[in-house]
């Protein structure tokens, strides 16, 4: 291979490797500017799950979907989630398919985990929400609490276009996640911020 023929393929080769992470990024941006946005309940995690990082970890209430179709047994791949809004206005599975559907309804693409009694479970791709490290902590702090207290709301804000879905906020009593951990901390004084 002469030096110019390396060359286009070194520059082919850094071409790839920059348009991946490119259309990533491109897909997530544009779910944030032009996507519809929906609010996904959360429910208490396991109290076991350590804290993992500088992110908090969300269990979602909308995990699963009811069936009578025996196809779905034990079924294990991808699935696209269709949405709706429900009277309380949170998100809702509107319906689930192993293939793309010709309908207007935003979806978001997931694997699906299993199928028990006709209840099939799947993955919910947008479980982790990313903030300051010395807010991160009482942050999860504040989620735990917020979900097991029948008087608060927590909720994701999740944007979804076109299969891609993007969590945008965390928010307890609509109230966003950075402002609740503000108060807390405030509340907790300044000797007990990070304990």
């Amino acid at each position: 291979m002469n030096k110019s023929a390396t060359i286009i393929v070194l520059f082919l080769l850094f071409a790839v490797q920059l348009f991946v992470p490119a259309q990533v990024i491109y897909q997530q941006e544009n779910a944030l500017d032009m996507g519809s946005a929906y609010k996904f309940k959360t429910r208490p995690i396991d109290p076991s799950d350590p804290f993992r990082g500088k992110y908090i970890v969300l269990n979602y209430e909308m995990d699963s979907f009811e069936t009578n179709d025996e196809s779905w047994n034990d079924y294990k791949g991808t699935v696209f989630v269709y949405l709706k809004t429900d009277v309380e206005g949170f998100a809702a599975v509107k319906t689930v398919s192993k293939t793309q559907l010709d309908t207007p309804d935003d979806y978001f693409l997931t694997k699906s985990n299993y199928n028990y009694n006709g209840m099939v479970k799947f993955d919910v791709p947008f479980n982790r929400f990313y903030m300051n490290e010395y807010k991160a902590y009482d942050a999860e702090i504040s989620v735990r609490k917020a979900q097991v207290d029948t008087t608060k709301t927590c909720y994701g804000l999740v944007y979804v276009k076109d299969g891609t879905a993007v969590l945008d906020n965390v928010f307890i009593d609509d109230t966003p996640i950075q402002e609740f951990v503000e108060e807390y901390q405030k509340a907790k004084g300044p000797a007990q911020k990070n304990n």
